[in-house]
């Protein structure tokens, strides 16, 4: 048994932040419901290539991208835009603890799946909306994607080469961000209820978990009255801990503090550094960055990344490759976690897909239920519309 088993989600979501959530509660057990669109399905399902292969090595209709965040649920083709459809997913809402939703500000209502109205049946309902900039402001009505909120929220400008233009973060991060706020959110309601007996709303944002989750650069400016730049792969408040060219690659370097320094200049043989005055703290380091970092790329760029790797590893100093994420992958360390799990599907009983970061002494992770075909599950529809037997 899952550790959420106990709950029925009612995932009312599509493309990533929301199908993100819903996710990492199938992972941890719960029963989730997926509420698609006939024909078509979730927007991803039609976002390739790359397309699952089937047994025979055939291209099939799964995209990746749908297969990387709807393992677990069950799948339900209902037309939500007709009265029928509609009321058979708020006779489905009055027997789950949680719906996960992101249409537009005012969506759900003109279909009679809002909060309030689902409340009035299910007032232990734990309702969970996710939009681009919430459900109020003046950019409430507006719809949000993750680039677009990457770039009005400040992430890209401090993500670059300080020569070359913005840059998003090479996955959907305020997407992925967002999905795991809005979890967090939802399962601290569910534990408040178990103390009132009552749900509330959850209101997640894409904007405001953007600027959340931009830690220590937003205290920068907020705190320090600093607006950050872009700085490519260093650290505005940590020196040395960027990555360095060498003579065959590229190496990152994170040295974390003033004796992780002086391993450091130890293994590059230039120990006269780590007693330098202009380097010798790490605020010194970061007061003297132009100074230090080409003294030490120069010595960097004359060996191949393994010998400096070695030596880093032997001086215990923060060091490693730049994999590709074949590479990633391919890692001893990834097996040993067990990010890479068999998750057999009718199409393809070999399908891989990465695994759940979160490891559970007693009720651990079962992946026991494939991303669903769509409407594959709607023979649940009379079970699911009527009362749970706890």
């Amino acid at each position: 048994m899952g550790s959420l088993s106990h709950l029925r989600v009612l995932d009312l979501s599509r493309v990533l932040a929301g199908p993100w959530a819903s996710q990492i509660f199938a992972d941890l057990g719960a029963e989730v419901i997926k509420i698609e669109r006939p024909g078509g399905g979730d927007d991803t399902r039609s976002w390739g290539p790359p397309w699952m292969p089937d047994a025979a090595g055939n291209q099939s209709d799964s995209s990746a991208y749908y297969l990387c965040t709807n393992r677990g649920k069950h799948s339900l083709a209902v037309d939500l835009k007709s009265k029928e459809g509609q009321s058979c997913v708020r006779d489905i809402a009055k027997h789950c603890d949680v719906v996960i939703e992101n249409f537009k500000v005012g969506g759900t209502q003109s279909m009679g799946l809002d909060y309030p109205t689902l409340r009035a049946e299910n007032p232990r309902l734990v309702y969970c909306s996710i939009t681009g900039f919430g459900q109020t402001g003046p950019l409430a009505s507006r719809p949000g994607y993750d680039l677009l909120v990457q770039a009005m929220g400040g992430l890209m400008s401090i993500t670059g080469a300080p020569e070359g233009e913005p840059q998003k973060v090479g996955v959907a991060l305020s997407d992925i961000m967002t999905g795991l706020y809005g979890t967090i959110g939802t399962l601290a309601a569910l534990a408040e209820r178990e103390r009132s007996g009552l749900g509330q709303h959850v209101d997640v944002a894409l904007l405001d978990v953007t600027l959340a989750t931009l830690s220590n650069q937003a205290a920068n400016y907020v705190i320090g009255g600093v607006t950050p730049q872009r700085i490519g792969n260093a650290h505005a408040s940590i020196v040395p801990y960027q990555s360095f060219e060498t003579l065959d690659g590229h190496i990152v370097v994170a040295v974390g503090n003033d004796s992780q320094f002086c391993h450091f200049c130890e293994v590059l043989e230039l120990t006269h550094l780590a007693t330098d005055t202009r380097f010798v703290t790490n605020e010194a380091r970061v007061l003297h960055r132009d100074e230090l970092i080409p003294l030490l790329a120069e010595r960097i760029a004359s060996r191949a990344s393994q010998h400096w790797l070695v030596g880093f590893e032997a001086r215990n100093v923060p060091a490693g490759p730049i994999n590709t994420i074949a590479e990633a992958f391919e890692q001893p360390q990834v097996a040993a976690r067990e990010m890479l799990v068999n998750v057999p599907h009718p199409d393809n009983p070999a399908l891989r897909l990465v695994g759940s970061p979160i490891k559970l002494s007693r009720t651990p992770v079962i992946y026991d239920r494939p991303p669903p075909r769509l409407g594959e599950d709607n023979s649940l529809l009379e079970m699911l519309t009527a009362p749970r037997v706890s």
